[in-house]
């Protein structure tokens, strides 16, 4: 072998190697940190410890550095215990290499009898060997069977002065409350995004990897609060790059799709345009994004787009590079909270449908479909109301005519005809039908809002005109579809009355709405401030400033045409 030839170093993956050996280092358990401190420094630290979370958030890690600092001696050798284990004497150095006869671990996933527990406890009655107490590390505590269980209430309730408890598990409900009462229950909180991402870039600082910002924040965000998770992820992403760990490459990695064209997707649904949609999504898939994971990232846009709606500050914590925050602090303004909650509705079901259909594509095509389809809907309490008061969705049937009485029938008559020489018969002659009258033809569509109610009051609809006038608010206007607001006290029936008022106005089904939108001012509103522009501007003629000079006191009230 060339002598230049040398073997590499043994790699150790992040996650190990940057494995926190004290309390400070933990990131994310402010609460856990400063409750052990506490304990650590008054001497009041508990015989059994309950450490529970999400996988990857640092359960093991913690009942480690917990079983560190207890037997920590310091590098003089006469320290007591601490928060802050020194990793440099003799006991600190057996945990962290696995060989202290006092530190005893035990996978209970795997382990799950009553005789497993049985051996395990059998020396508990014994002083430690080197070690100031002894400590049992239970992981995935939870797969202990109930034998299993009952073995070892006794000794986790009156363990001996030298004993130690410390359960790690993911299912807290699956462990019994008997042991639960006897144990100090720290639940270890999901690590945030933003906090999860500072570590990260730390991390690559100290490794000397170029990572861009936007890279390190998908990344946590994949990650879904775990740590380990994270620098999992993170060494994947240092393995496929070939140079700086790029936001594109990290998306590829992840089957994700750019948020920015992942942000025109969803506007695209939401404002009905389906062309679009489907050309986006083909987009994002030819890029290598997967179908679930498209569904997925659209699910979290409704989900920011609902935080911003209620909370416009929120931009911040979404994890989002500048430009996507504020094109999702656009969007959020122009899209009401009731619409975003039935597209989280409707996506959050939609995604097994993605999940398990057998072309996921097409799955995905569809469920974007059918939010095209309900975009123009109104928001689902306005429907629910609309469904309580009259019955009336979208757009209702126009009134049925009014039952016209049918004709008695009448016998048929008989006519002779002549049929041959010297004979005579006679044929049945049905009356015949009656004409029906010709429709009248329909009124010319309506131009406005305004012109609206104009007709209405010249077609005899004068008491609901004039609720419309004083009352209504309108939001949208178009041929065949109204959608308005209508202040308080207005008659309950005044959407039935509207739509048979206008299909008798105009001949064709009309769709009447009742938005939660503010509108525009109701017409009266508008004709108060015409009227009071029109004051203000005749006030300011010369001759009337001059009449009323003459006349103090005398003011104008009006401005009507004069007649003939």
């Amino acid at each position: 072998m060339d002598s230049h030839l040398q073997r590499p170093a043994s790699y150790r993956v992040l996650a190990r190697a940057y494995r926190p050996a004290r309390l400070s280092a933990l990131i994310g358990q402010d609460v856990l940190v400063r409750t052990l401190r506490n304990a650590f420094a008054s001497g009041r630290v508990a015989h059994a410890f309950l450490l529970s979370g999400i996988r990857g958030i640092g359960k093991t890690t913690t009942a480690r550095i917990i079983a560190r600092g207890l037997n920590c001696t310091g590098p003089d050798g006469r320290g007591g215990p601490t928060p802050e284990p020194c990793g440099v004497c003799p006991s600190c150095r057996a945990i962290d290499e696995d060989r202290s006869l006092d530190v005893i671990e035990m996978d209970a996933a795997s382990q799950t009898k009553k005789e497993d527990v049985l051996d395990l406890l059998e020396g508990i009655s014994f002083v430690p060997t080197s070690s100031r107490y002894k400590i049992y590390i239970l992981d995935e505590v939870h797969m202990l069977s109930e034998k299993a269980w009952n073995a070892l209430l006794k000794s986790v309730e009156e363990p001996p002065p030298h004993a130690k408890f410390i359960f790690a598990t993911t299912e807290i409900r699956k462990v019994p409350i008997t042991v639960l009462s006897r144990c100090q229950r720290f639940e270890l909180r999901r690590v945030d995004a933003e906090t999860l991402a500072r570590h990260l870039a730390a991390i690559c600082e100290k490794e000397g990897i170029e990572a861009s910002p936007d890279a390190l924040m998908l990344i946590a965000r994949a990650a879904e609060g775990s740590v380990r998770d994270s620098l999992s992820l993170l060494d994947q992403a240092i393995a496929t790059s070939e140079g700086p760990v790029a936001a594109d490459l990290v998306q590829a990695m992840l089957g994700l799709g750019d948020r920015l064209q992942l942000l025109d997707l969803f506007d695209a649904v939401m404002r009905g345009v389906a062309a679009e949609a489907l050309d986006r999504f083909q987009s994002l898939y030819a890029l290598g994004a997967e179908p679930v994971a498209v569904v997925q990232d659209l699910l979290e846009i409704a989900h920011w787009l609902s935080r911003l709606k209620v909370k416009p500050d929120a931009a911040s914590s979404l994890g989002l590079a500048a430009q996507a925050a504020e094109r999702a602090r656009v969007m959020a303004e122009g899209l009401s909270l009731p619409v975003l909650a039935r597209a989280w509705q409707m996506l959050l079901k939609g995604i097994d449908e993605v999940r398990t259909a057998p072309d996921a594509a097409a799955a995905a095509e569809m469920l974007l479909l059918r939010l095209a389809c309900v975009s123009d809907l109104p928001p689902p309490g306005e429907l629910a109301r609309i469904l309580r008061d009259g019955g009336v969705l979208g757009s209702a049937p126009a009134a049925a005519p009014a039952m016209r009485p049918q004709p008695t029938p009448t016998r048929p008559s008989l006519v002779p005809t002549s049929v041959g020489r010297g004979s005579a018969s006679a044929v049945a002659r049905s009356p015949e039908p009656p004409t029906p009258p010709r429709p009248a033809m329909p009124a010319a569509e309506p131009r406005s809002f305004a012109d609206l109610v104009a007709r209405l009051r010249s077609h005899g609809e004068a008491p609901l005109a004039a609720w419309l006038f004083q009352s209504a608010h309108p939001i949208r206007f178009e041929p065949g579809r109204l959608e308005l607001r209508l202040e308080p006290g207005v008659p309950a029936d005044i959407v039935n009355r509207l739509i048979e008022a206008l299909a008798k106005l105009t001949g064709r089904r009309w769709m009447v709405v009742l938005g939660s939108a503010t509108g525009e001012p109701t017409l009266a509103q508008q004709a108060a401030a015409t009227k009071e522009a029109r004051l203000a501007e005749v006030r300011q003629d010369p001759d009337l400033q001059q009449i009323l000079s003459a006349f103090p006191g005398a003011e104008i009230v009006d401005i009507r045409p004069k007649s003939g």
